[in-house]
């Protein structure tokens, strides 16, 4: 391999350099200096070829820096080899308890194994010891002198590959696999071949470009099943259309809702189906309910900076959207990315309002949408939601493995390719964080069982990909992830300072108890790095199943408590053992809050033709590519 490796280096670079001969022979005007020019040729050509080779190395590793994983790796096998007393601690460990499983089984919590047939012999034997050898593996990444990115990288990818390797991914060692097929006479088998060959042809379909038209049509029509709360678009430039939904009530509360959604997703999953909708509960409890929907950018977007997100996405929505309603207050609720661009935006808000307090443009007029991004353009936040919104980046969780230099150097090369982030590779990622349930577990059922998948809308939603401009997305992974620049004081908006003790607007924060995008302990920490009236939330559920918990869904329930201004610290697991707990969605907690925090409800009064610019939802969220 490393022959061939080599060869094929040689070829590139012979071909770079003829190449240049070529060009310096066919140029009709010869360069200022001969003998330098060639050099400069060469040297960008073999950049190119660098980037070529570890855009394939990449390939061979789902996209992350086959460097950072040996490193890593590395670095675990050196420390473990020389414990050879924890080795022999890791072995009677795994002896001690597969012989006390076997003999005394407790009871399965684990969603893969809790089939009758797994408690049948020899399976129950195969299960136990699967599960008392991953245990031990799982211990064994737990060594002592490894950095805690290293150990982080190896405990992710060991649990990975145990989730690969579990004997309920195999149609021989799966009982129920053998049980169903023989029950339906072969029918299962068939049929889960079948879905093998339909989702093979899917994926080889898919693997050329295509343009936009040629796209498979999603399960869930966008406008038609989901998206489909009424409303008008408002506002509109090249980064955002913003929203303002029709109210359903004869008044509305004269503080008018922002919503600020994450770019990396399409704004819908916040108006999802009618009985699932957080934009339409919150317009039937009386709000004027305004929504960012961002723009699905394309490599002539690849200049967008996070600036730009900024600016022309959070504060010109902010702007337009009093210019809309006739207020001068606003609540604004942020969604994951688009919760932290609010942070960002609430700080500069708040900073400049104390320095420069706002003047009313002369003879009592409002600003209009496109004036200028001084603070007497914006209007006054009344409150912040952030929800499942990161501000400190310091404990990123399961992303953490993506985020070091190496890592952030591989996926620069490949986006200087394209000029943007693809949705399917960030789709892939986020799937990789949850591999057990959304590519193995999923798979069996399919493949293995031969049932087809519950047809929902967050799926149809979660594969309605989006892109990200690169420089974006390179200043978000650098500024934020690499080096935490939000918390630690360091980032910089217009060449100033920003810090996130500026904000002064109450808060309202929402974790998820599991979450692997947005762990709760680092959203929690927003305690630590302001002041202001906090109200905390930690709901069951994940990072999207938690946030869409719609009042009278089964099994649902939430803790929250508030710290008033100028609280002082406390642990978060000491909040967790002391917030009461509320049984139920956590969507009305939310309604009493921004209603606390509004004035007196107002007449609704109807949008004039010569505002609208068109149906919700709008053109931007229509936007598809194949990657």
């Amino acid at each position: 391999m490393v022959t061939a490796l080599s060869m094929a280096l040689s070829s590139k670079i012979h071909s770079s350099g003829s190449c240049v001969v070529r060009m310096t022979k066919t140029s009709k005007k010869p360069p200022a200096d001969p003998a330098i020019e060639p050099d400069h040729d060469l040297e960008a050509q073999a950049k190119k070829l660098d980037q070529w080779v570890h855009t394939q190395l990449a390939h061979l590793s789902p996209g992350l820096s086959p460097i950072s994983l040996s490193l890593a790796f590395m670095d675990w096998a050196m420390h473990l080899g020389q414990s050879p007393g924890q080795q022999m601690l890791l072995m009677k460990e795994f002896l001690d308890n597969a012989n006390r499983n076997l003999l005394s089984p407790a009871p399965e919590t684990d969603a893969r194994f809790t089939d009758e047939t797994w408690s049948q012999y020899p399976y129950s034997a195969i299960k136990t010891l699967f599960k008392t050898q991953a245990d031990v593996l799982r211990k064994s990444t737990q060594v002592e002198g490894m950095s805690d990115h290293h150990r982080q990288m190896v405990e992710f990818f060991t649990r990975q590959w145990l989730d690969a390797l579990s004997p309920s991914n195999w149609p021989l060692t799966n009982p129920e696999v053998l049980h169903k097929g023989m029950e339906s006479k072969g029918e299962s088998w068939l049929k889960g071949w079948q879905n093998y060959l339909k989702d093979l042809q899917d994926t080889l379909a898919n693997a050329a470009p295509m343009p936009e038209a040629a796209l498979k049509p999603l399960p869930y029509v966008v406008g038609k099943d989901v998206a489909i709360t009424p409303g008008k678009v408002v506002y509109s430039n090249h980064l955002i259309e913003l929203i303002h939904y029709t109210p359903t009530t004869d008044k509305v509360y004269a503080e008018p809702v922002l919503i600020v959604p994450s770019c990396i997703m399409k704004y819908y999953i916040l108006d999802l189906s009618p009985h699932n909708s957080m934009v339409k509960y919150l317009v039937s409890q009386g709000n004027s309910v305004f929504m960012i929907s961002w723009r699905n950018p394309d490599e002539s977007d690849r200049h967008l900076s996070f600036e730009d997100y900024l600016r022309m996405g959070v504060m010109e929505a902010m702007i337009a959207t009093r210019a809309a309603s006739g207020s001068d207050r606003i609540h604004a609720i942020g969604y994951c990315l688009g919760g932290t661009f609010l942070s960002i935006v609430a700080a500069i808000h708040d900073h400049d309002h104390r320095n420069d307090p706002p003047k009313r443009a002369k003879g009592g007029k409002k600003p209009a949408a496109t004036a200028s991004l001084h603070p007497d353009a914006l209007p006054e936040l009344a409150s912040v939601c952030l929800l499942a919104a990161q501000t400190d980046f310091s404990e990123p969780g399961a992303l953490g493995i993506f985020i070091d230099d190496d890592q952030l150097k591989t996926l620069r090369e490949d986006m200087a390719e394209k000029g943007y982030m693809s949705g399917k590779s960030m789709a892939g990622a986020f799937q990789f964080l949850n591999a057990r349930e959304l590519v193995w577990s999923q798979k069996t059922r399919r493949y293995l069982l031969g049932e087809d998948d519950i047809s929902m809308d967050m799926m149809s939603w979660n594969a309605d990909h989006t892109r990200l401009p690169e420089r974006m997305h390179n200043e978000y992974l650098t500024e934020f992830f690499l080096h935490d620049a939000l918390a630690e004081g360091h980032y910089k908006f217009e060449g100033r300072g920003i810090a996130l003790m500026d904000i002064k607007a109450p808060l309202f924060v929402v974790g998820t108890l599991r979450d692997h995008v947005s762990p709760w302990k680092s959203v929690y920490k927003i305690h630590l790095f302001t002041d202001t009236d906090t109200t905390f939330v930690l709901v069951a559920g994940g990072h999207n199943a938690g946030i869409i918990s719609e009042p009278g869904h089964p099994r649902r329930s939430f803790q929250m408590d508030h710290a008033a201004k100028g609280h002082a610290w406390m642990d978060p697991d000491e909040w967790a053992a002391k917030a009461p707990t509320f049984e139920g969605s956590w969507w009305p907690a939310m309604h009493d809050y921004l209603k606390r925090h509004s004035g007196k409800q107002v007449a609704v009064s109807s949008l004039p033709k010569s505002k609208s610019l068109g149906e919700a939802p709008g053109r931007y969220i229509l936007m598809r590519y194949a990657d």
